[in-house]
């Protein structure tokens, strides 16, 4: 009976020594994640209703796309039926296509897609994408490459043509993806949009050099370049591992992360202006939420070093979940709409900005991210 109780006892040790060591709690991880969705949801439960700001706009607009590639990284990870239902509906609702129509050169109109292909991979109907490969086989088959002049583009745009290229197995995809991929890198402005010098992008040409902020350093907006390191973190999670240019961007998520280290603000955020904090410095969420989104991707897949970055994505997550999350889901310290550090300041625990869903949606790709690391 003695040696029972002492391997009972041992059992338990051992299991609460593993669950020490994992290095976060996937259950409040779930929970947070959850809370946060839970909110947006209730506060907006018809799916088409327009969003109205400073001018009415339709529910398939890139905010809304960017909330939905969110909630379906919550499904994944939690395959809960009123979440399919929520991003089914949308997608009927918007009869599976884009605001400006099928011959459309925008990412942020055709960014809904890849929700739209996620819920044919979950139930294949060719009427899902009949939209998507129309616009999309339009900007495979005509020979411009510089139509992300923006780099919020490459997140709302990339991730479509991995998604075709795997469900087509046409390299193609890959190839137009590349190549308006590198003309936004090496070539819009007057030398590309990203700086290897210091590892990060300008947002567009109207800030690239000789723009500076107030103390002299150029421009790096923080949910600029979040859009991009989220946006290689999610092709590469698409994309077959013997994709062409897989390489590529494997660098570039490296040369990111390592920059974003040292400039990681002491309570975890990144500040809106990256390389001077004292231009509208502050917590900010969105662009937090994709950095550790886009570490916590490379952590996962052995692109980037866990020692080093895990603590980082910790104390990132930490910020987002204790200090900017509300008791009842509302995500706080939410940089609204815009191209710069100045953009709807100030920020605060309880300012609502113009849009809530990318927010949201950001949240949720770092979050189940997050979840899946061991």
């Amino acid at each position: 009976m003695k040696n029972k109780i002492w391997a009972s006892f041992f059992t338990l040790f051992i299991a609460s020594l593993s669950f020490a060591q994992q290095p976060f709690n996937r259950a409040e991880i779930l929970q947070n994640m959850q809370l946060a969705n839970g909110y947006f949801m209730e506060k907006w439960p018809d799916v088409g209703k327009t969003i109205i700001t400073n001018k009415e706009r339709p529910s398939n607009i890139w905010t809304r796309g960017v909330y939905y590639e969110g909630l379906m990284a919550l499904y994944d990870i939690y395959p809960e039926e009123s979440y399919y239902k929520y991003a089914y509906d949308w997608a009927e609702f918007h009869n599976w296509g884009f605001r400006n129509g099928n011959a459309n050169r925008n990412a942020d109109d055709y960014c809904a897609a890849q929700t739209y292909i996620d819920l044919y991979n979950l139930e294949p109907d060719s009427k899902k994408l009949r939209n998507t490969k129309a616009c999309i086989n339009m900007l495979l088959n005509t020979p411009q490459l510089d139509d992300w002049s923006w780099i919020d583009a490459i997140q709302m745009g990339m991730p479509v043509f991995a998604k075709l290229g795997v469900l087509e197995n046409d390299t193609r995809y890959f190839e137009k993806m590349y190549d308006m991929y590198m003309f936004t890198r090496d070539k819009h402005g007057d030398n590309g949009l990203f700086n290897p010098k210091d590892g990060l992008w300008w947002r567009d040409a109207d800030f690239d050099p000789p723009y500076t902020e107030p103390n002299g350093e150029d421009c790096y907006w923080s949910r600029g370049n979040g859009w991009v390191i989220g946006a290689l973190a999610k092709v590469l999670s698409i994309i077959p591992e013997d994709a062409p240019h897989r390489e590529q961007y494997i660098k570039d998520l490296k040369a990111m992360a390592e920059a974003l280290v040292p400039i990681q603000r002491n309570d975890g955020f990144w500040n809106a202006s990256l390389h001077d904090p004292s231009h509208f410095g502050g917590k900010e969420t969105s662009g937090t939420a994709l950095f550790i989104y886009g570490m916590a991707y490379g952590v996962n897949n052995g692109i980037l070093d866990k020692d080093k970055f895990l603590p980082v994505i910790q104390k990132g997550w930490h910020a987002i979940t204790t200090e900017a999350l509300n008791d009842n889901g509302f995500l706080g310290y939410l940089q609204s709409t815009g191209k710069e550090p100045k953009d709807g300041m100030p920020l605060s625990y309880t300012k609502v900005p113009d849009f809530e869903d990318y927010g949201l949606g950001c949240f949720l790709l770092a979050g189940a991210e997050i979840y899946r690391i061991e």
